[in-house]
C-alpha cells in the first residue's frame, strides 16, 4: 500500500471517533442549553401562579396563549416533607386539546398558603422530542464527516503530492537506472534539506557502483583477454606432446585429462571475455533477426548431438517471428536457452519450444524446481553437468538485459519453464 493511502486511511479511523465525541458533547450542552431556558421560563411561570393564588387573585387560565400548562394538588405536611419542593425532570403529558401525549419539561413546586396548607404545583411545558433530535444531530454528523473526511483526505493528497514530488523524481530516477548503464544526472532543484541530501546520496551510491562495475568489467575483460594467449600456447604443446611423443597408456590417460580441463578452462574463459563485452555493449549493430527460424536450426543441431539419449522436443514456432537484435547476441540467447534445456534434461525426457503472443517459452521435464532467486546468476547450477561452465543462462539473462527482454522461470507439472518476452 502507497504511503499516502495508509495516511489517508489512518485518518478516517482518527476522525471517526472524534467526530463521534464532538457529536455526543454537542447534543449533551444542546440539550443542556434548551433545559436551562425552559427551567427558566417554567420558573417564572410558577412564581407567577404561586403569588397570584397567595395573593387571591385569579390564576391564569390554561392555554391562553401559552403552552404551557399547570395543576394545583393539596397535599399533607408528611408528603410536603419528603419530597423537594422544586424539581425539574422531563416526561411525556398528554394534552387533551391535541388528544396525544407529547414531551415536556415540568417543574415540581410545593408551597404552603397562610394557613399553613401545603399544595403542590407542577407547571408543565412542552419541549422537544430527544429521539428526533438525535437522529438529526446523527444524521448531519455523518454528513459533516463524510464531508470533513473528503476534504482532508482531498488538501492532505494535495499537500502530499507537492511536498513529496522530488521523493517521486528520485523513484522514478532509480526506477529508469540500469546497473552497467550510465543514466543522466539526478535533478537535484529541490529546497527541501532533507531531500537534497537524499538525491545527493543516491546519486553518489549509484556513481560508487557505477564505478566498480566499470572496475569489475575491465578487470574480467583483460583478465579473460590476458589468459587467451597462456591457455592456447598450454593447448599447443599438450596437442604436440600427444602428436610426437610414444606416452604410456598411464600417461596418455593423464595428457587427456589436462587436455579436457584445459578446454574447460578455455570455453569457460571466452564465455567471460563474451559476457564483459555484452555488459560493455560492444554489439550495437543490429537487424531483423528470425527467431523460429534460429531455433529450428539450432533444435535440429542438438538433436544430432544428442541424439542417442532420445529427447523427445516439439515446436509450435509460427512460420516467421522477427525481433531487433544482433545477430550473434540473438544466437547466443537461442543457443544457450536450448543447450540447458537439452544438457539438463534426462533420456527419454521431453522439451518443450513456443512462441506466443511474442514469448518464447522453452520447457523441458525435471523433478524438482530450481532457484529462481538464483538461477540466472553466474557459476549457478542446480544441478552439476559434464561440460556446462555455469554461465549459459547467465549469458541469457545478459542479453535479455541488453534489450531489456522480460525473462522469468517458473516450476509446473514437472516441467522448467523459461520465457523472454519481447513486449
Amino acid at each position: 500500500m502507497k504511503l499516502i493511502y495508509r495516511i489517508s486511511l489512518r485518518l478516517s479511523f482518527v476522525l471517526l471517533p472524534l467526530i463521534a465525541l464532538w457529536a455526543a458533547f454537542f447534543y449533551f450542552r444542546m440539550v443542556d442549553e434548551i433545559n436551562d431556558e425552559a427551567d427558566d421560563a417554567l420558573g417564572d411561570y410558577s412564581e407567577l401562579i404561586i403569588i397570584r393564588m397567595l395573593a387571591g387573585q385569579p390564576l391564569p387560565q390554561l392555554n391562553e396563549g401559552s403552552n404551557n400548562n399547570y395543576s394545583i394538588t393539596p397535599i399533607d405536611e408528611a408528603y410536603a416533607s419528603s419530597h423537594p419542593h422544586i424539581d425539574y425532570y422531563d416526561a411525556d403529558v398528554f394534552i387533551p386539546e391535541k388528544d396525544e401525549t407529547e414531551p415536556a419539561r415540568i417543574l415540581t413546586t410545593i408551597f404552603q398558603d397562610k394557613e399553613g396548607l401545603y399544595y403542590e404545583l407542577k407547571v408543565a411545558t412542552p419541549t422537544f422530542e430527544k429521539e428526533d433530535l438525535i437522529k438529526t444531530i446523527l444524521s448531519w454528523v455523518i454528513f459533516l464527516y463524510i464531508v470533513l473526511l473528503v476534504t482532508i483526505i482531498s488538501i492532505t493528497l494535495w499537500v502530499f503530492h507537492k511536498s513529496m514530488a522530488p521523493l517521486y523524481a528520485l523513484l522514478k530516477w532509480l526506477d529508469e537506472y540500469t546497473p552497467g548503464h550510465r543514466s543522466k544526472p539526478l535533478p537535484n532543484d529541490t529546497g527541501i534539506t532533507e531531500f537534497r541530501r537524499l538525491n545527493a546520496a543516491a546519486q553518489q551510491a549509484v556513481n560508487r557502483a557505477e564505478d566498480l562495475n566499470e572496475r569489475q568489467k575491465q578487470f574480467i575483460g583483460n583478465a579473460s583477454h590476458e589468459l587467451q594467449t597462456p591457455l592456447s600456447v598450454l593447448g599447443n604443446r599438450l596437442d604436440w606432446i600427444l602428436d610426437h611423443t610414444d606416452p604410456s597408456e598411464q600417461q596418455l590417460e593423464e595428457l587427456l585429462k589436462m587436455r579436457h580441463t584445459l578446454d574447460h578452462a578455455v570455453r569457460l574463459n571466452k564465455t567471460l571475455l563474451l559476457l564483459t563485452k555484452i555488459d560493455n555493449g560492444q554489439f550495437p549493430e543490429s537487424t531483423d533477426i528470425d527467431i523460429a527460424m534460429l531455433i529450428r536450426e539450432q533444435q535440429s543441431i542438438y538433436d544430432e548431438i544428442f541424439a542417442t539419449r532420445a529427447i523427445q522436443c516439439t515446436m509450435e514456432l509460427p512460420a516467421i517471428f522477427k525481433v531487433h537484435m544482433n545477430e550473434s547476441l540473438a544466437s547466443i540467447l537461442i543457443t544457450n536457452l536450448l543447450k540447458n534445456a537439452y544438457v539438463h534434461s534426462a533420456n527419454g525426457a521431453k522439451i518443450n519450444i513456443l512462441i506466443k503472443d511474442k514469448t518464447l517459452t522453452v520447457s523441458n521435464q525435471g523433478d524438482t524446481p530450481l532457484d529462481k532467486e538464483r538461477i540466472f546468476e553466474r557459476f549457478y547450477q542446480g544441478s552439476k553437468k559434464e561440460g556446462s561452465t555455469g554461465l549459459g543462462l547467465a549469458l541469457v539473462s545478459a542479453v535479455s538485459n541488453y534489450y531489456k527482454l522480460r525473462l522469468n522461470y517458473y516450476y509446473n507439472n514437472g516441467y522448467h519453464n523459461f520465457t523472454i518476452s519481447w513486449k
